[in-house]
């Protein structure tokens, strides 16, 4: 796959890359516009839109990281972002879990400056590391993302739940013939309160 290019110094001057706020809210329906373009996932971006209110309060999260880079009031690349606390040490890391670039866009730098931004952000945030996976055929984010950090064979599951509304879509090749979330007997789960440690 070819570098993701920088784009001419004209581009450069046109083209603008800013983290969304609570007031983003209209920039954040184009970023999921986007995403439902580019990843041809309409039903997962586009018909159950988040209410006015739960945008604000997402958009307004110092953990949450909305990107987007606009163009003449086009939103041609975004990319979302979650900061994990960890348990093990006082650190934190930062996961891109969404990027995307309008084909007429792609190969100009975008999707590396949007990633440069977020690291950018997550040192100002003082996180351990950003990470970002990328499906086995995607070659062209491979290479991206090769060309940046180093690779790390991970296997990525989802655990259905029980509750429908929740779960993730069940995949052809692991659930033949069944759309049903599967009963995995569990019932509920308990948050340890103080004083239910084991002596």
């Amino acid at each position: 796959m070819a570098a993701d290019l920088a784009p001419p110094q004209n581009e450069r001057s046109l083209l603008k890359i800013r983290r969304l706020g609570p007031a983003d809210r209209g920039a954040a329906h184009a970023l999921l516009d986007l995403f439902a373009d580019v990843f041809g996932e309409p039903d997962t971006y586009s018909c159950a839109r988040p209410s006015d209110d739960y945008l604000e309060r997402l958009l307004a999260r110092e953990t949450f990281i909305a990107l987007i880079a606009e163009t003449e009031g086009r939103v041609v690349g975004g990319l979302v972002a979650y900061v994990l606390d960890k348990l093990e040490q006082t650190r934190s890391e930062v996961y891109i879990y969404d990027l995307a670039v309008a084909d007429d866009f792609r190969r100009r730098g975008i999707a590396t400056a949007l990633i440069r931004h977020t690291q950018a952000i997550a040192t100002e945030l003082g996180a351990w590391v950003v990470f970002v996976q990328a499906d086995r055929t995607d070659n062209a984010a491979i290479a991206l993302y090769a060309g940046l950090g180093q690779r790390e064979d991970v296997l990525h599951f989802d655990l259905p739940l029980n509750n429908p509304r929740n779960a993730p879509p069940s995949h052809p090749d692991t659930n033949p013939g069944h759309t049903d979330v599967p009963n995995t007997g569990v019932i509920g789960i308990k948050r340890s309160e103080p004083g239910d440690e084991t002596p």
